[in-house]
């Protein structure tokens, strides 16, 4: 929000009255992260950025700084390591533009004193658990002294105008470590995501005030830093099996299609209660599917089989047009009959059986046939929004999928 709209003393005003203009971007001059942050950076507005460890958000900031600092100076805040230390990680990843300053400081009002006499286009907290202030006497990293922080920050970044990120560790569960009252402080939230051993990260928006919420982008990590993946579904389907048990899934992550490879093996049990693991999909919505597929005649019996699902790439979708692509990768491994290469599909799959309309299916069908699949197993609802060049073959059941694949 404007800077205006948290000056103290305002009195109510009619909301026709108001000024809604879009608020003035600053782009990063990374077009993926852009689109995340809802088309730039808001000037004032506060910015936390989660991830594991080692993941990639000090790296990535320092490539944002690195471009912000030419249109002036980018003020870098660590309470975790010295300059030494950023400045080593600066060179290898050629971020040593004179007008990034570090500043290694823990108390927060130091801190806005030196924004007040720099006046930097942007300042970056790193991170937002080692501050304090002194308007809280409990320890850094406490409850209290995070949200304090984080509410001092945003305070001052709507005074001055200026926008600020906070990197924010996370737990053991996946959460950004703090009251979730941070989350609702600050303007916009973002995620990293992905596996530290594998090359390929997704950050994620999951709130945004300025913009669509659940955008993603994607980057691939290399020596000297993040690189943005200008064709994400090309390189998450380009290593894609040609064995039974893999589907391939047109996904839409915030206005974005992608298509991602489901693997499902499927094997005999060798327990008292068969195995259900899952990765980068939640393990309850896969028991549910394989309890819908027991129901369905012919589809054969998984409640003496081991299911493992994958969803590579190290990635984690929660749309419920993974429901087909999962189905039908668990027919495929159990039947040990591939699936055809030329063929996606997406849909949701209900408790009764039935296929489930999603967003956006001609999105995901243009996408598909962009590289060059020429059929489409899609929800019967969805068959008619399709415009894009593929065969599309629609369903109204899971008893229908079967046929569909291997007809």
């Amino acid at each position: 929000m404007p800077a205006t709209a948290m000056s103290a003393g305002s009195s109510p005003m009619p909301i026709d009255a108001i000024d809604f203009d879009t608020a003035p971007r600053v782009s990063t001059t990374i077009p993926s992260l852009d689109r995340v942050l809802g088309g730039g950076l808001v000037i004032g507005a506060v910015t936390l950025v989660g991830g594991e460890p080692g993941i990639g958000k000090s790296t990535l900031l320092l490539q944002v700084a690195e471009h912000l600092a030419e249109g002036g100076t980018v003020l870098y805040v660590s309470g975790e390591e010295s300059p030494r230390q950023i400045a080593m990680r600066a060179r290898r990843l050629g971020t040593t533009n004179a007008s990034i300053r570090l500043y290694t400081e823990t108390s927060v009002e130091r801190i806005l004193a030196e924004v007040e006499k720099l006046r930097p286009v942007a300042v970056i907290v790193d991170s937002i658990q080692t501050v304090h202030t002194a308007t809280n006497n409990s320890m850094p990293g406490s409850v209290g002294q995070v949200r304090d922080s984080a509410g001092v920050l945003m305070a001052a970044a709507k005074r001055l105008s200026i926008p600020i990120f906070l990197i924010g560790h996370i737990t053991k569960e996946g959460t950004i470590a703090g009251p979730k009252t941070l989350e609702h402080i600050v303007d916009t939230v973002l995620y990293f995501e992905g596996e530290k051993f594998q090359n390929y990260r997704v950050v994620r928006a999951y709130k945004n005030r300025f913009g669509p919420a659940n955008e993603v982008a994607i980057f691939e990590m290399h020596d000297d830093g993040l690189e943005e993946v200008p064709n994400p579904s090309a390189a998450l389907i380009s290593q894609r099996s040609q064995s039974a048990g893999s589907a391939i899934l047109a996904a839409v992550e915030g206005t974005r299609p992608l298509l991602i490879e489901v693997q499902t093996l499927v094997s005999p049990t060798h327990f008292p209660s068969p195995r259900r693991m899952a990765m980068g999909i939640e393990a309850n919505r896969v028991s549910l599917l394989l309890a819908v597929l027991d129901r369905v005649k012919d589809a054969g019996a998984f409640a003496q089989q081991d299911i493992y699902v994958n969803v590579t790439g190290g990635l984690q979708i929660d749309e419920p047009a993974l429901d087909l692509a999962v189905i039908a990768a668990a027919l495929s491994s159990q039947r040990n009959t591939p699936i055809r290469h030329d063929l996606a599909l997406f849909g949701e799959v209900g408790l009764l059986g039935e296929v489930r309309s999603v967003s956006q299916p001609d999105l995901r069908a243009r996408e598909a046939a962009a590289l060059g699949f020429r059929r489409m197993i899609v929800p019967h609802s969805n068959a008619t929004e399709i415009r894009a060049d593929v065969d599309v073959i629609p369903v109204r059941r899971v008893e229908e999928v079967a046929s569909a694949l291997f007809e």
